[in-house]
């Protein structure tokens, strides 16, 4: 038995995620999470005995170039183009309160 989404779950994630939906809103994303649950639910219907596990649906890897050495762009010419810098170093927006 699939366990059903209700609107009370999707307002509170939405809560905890800090976004403000209408009735309407969460109306459309509860049906639209049950038919995601439904969906995976008829997935485990299938015997998948004989299938091995795989991470990826491609038999593909990654290409991986070698490191090379090469010239580094100086200090100076680094920061010509930086709207601000200070001390030889970026001077960007603080990213965390307090």
């Amino acid at each position: 038995m699939s366990k059903i989404i209700t609107k009370e779950d999707v307002a509170h994630i939405a809560e905890l995620s800090r976004l403000s939906f209408s009735e309407k809103e969460l109306a459309q994303f509860t049906g639209e999470l049950n038919n995601i649950l439904d969906y995976i639910h008829k997935l485990d219907e299938l015997d998948t005995t004989d299938i091995p596990p795989t991470s990826h649906v491609l038999d593909i890897s990654n290409v991986f170039r070698e490191d090379t050495i090469h010239e580094h762009l100086n200090r100076e010419d680094a920061l010509k183009n930086a709207p601000e810098h200070e001390h030889n170093h970026f001077k960007v927006p603080r990213a965390v309160e307090g």
